[in-house]
């Protein structure tokens, strides 16, 4: 398989999923790109009432991985995307007990898209960070569309269905929502409302990319 692999890259090298120039192998940037994304520092911010944190603001580079992850199917790049997060989350965040929890889709978007782009994000944090994934939440009701492209007044006056603990699930205690962007953070304070109803002590959040200036 390593050597089909080793065939393979030399037929059709890895490409970067921002500019389409080839990168290094296994990376999904290319060096030029990679150097373009804007890393903000190691300390959360509160955002909705919850500490937030994510590795690199939401433009460029990041805003190509996100795009390529959510609408190109493109998978396989949840797993490099949490190894930043993991390699530069907060001390504590990712602490012994803590049950990650993806943000929900609308049960429609999620069939249309196939999967919850943050349900695979949190399963590569997951992996590497030996936490447990709680996929525990719900969203119900019509879609008032997407989030992308709303201005900040529309998106803080609500976000697509309601969010419910799913049937059947138990709330865990200490609770890391994952989420692919965050910008306003409407859609994780209806997440953490949810689950702060149902028992949690301790909710924070992480994402791959933040908006700037929040």
């Amino acid at each position: 398989m390593a050597l089909l692999n080793r065939a393979l890259t030399l037929i059709a090298p890895p490409f970067c999923w921002a500019c389409g120039d080839v990168a290094p192998n296994d990376e999904p940037l290319c060096r030029s790109c990679r150097s373009g994304l804007r890393w903000l520092d190691g300390a959360p911010v509160e955002l909705a009432g919850l500490e937030t944190w994510a590795p690199v603001y939401y433009e460029g580079p990041a805003r190509a991985l996100v795009g390529a992850l959510k609408f190109r199917g493109a998978v396989g790049l949840a797993a490099p995307m949490a190894a930043q997060i993991v390699a530069g989350a907060p001390a504590g965040f990712l602490r012994g007990g803590t049950a990650l929890v993806p943000v929900p889709l609308l049960r429609a978007r999620a069939r249309r898209r196939g999967f919850n782009q943050a349900e695979r994000l949190a399963a590569a944090i997951g992996r590497r960070a030996e936490a447990r994934l709680a996929d525990c939440l719900v969203r119900r009701g019509p879609a008032s569309g997407r989030q992308v492209g709303r201005g900040r007044a529309e998106r803080l006056t609500g976000i697509a269905g309601a969010v419910d603990l799913r049937e059947g699930s138990r709330c865990p205690a200490d609770v890391v929502l994952v989420d692919d962007v965050v910008t306003t953070g409407a859609t994780l304070a209806a997440c953490a409302a949810a689950l702060r109803a149902a028992g949690a002590r301790r909710v924070a959040a992480l994402a791959y990319a933040r908006t700037p200036g929040r």
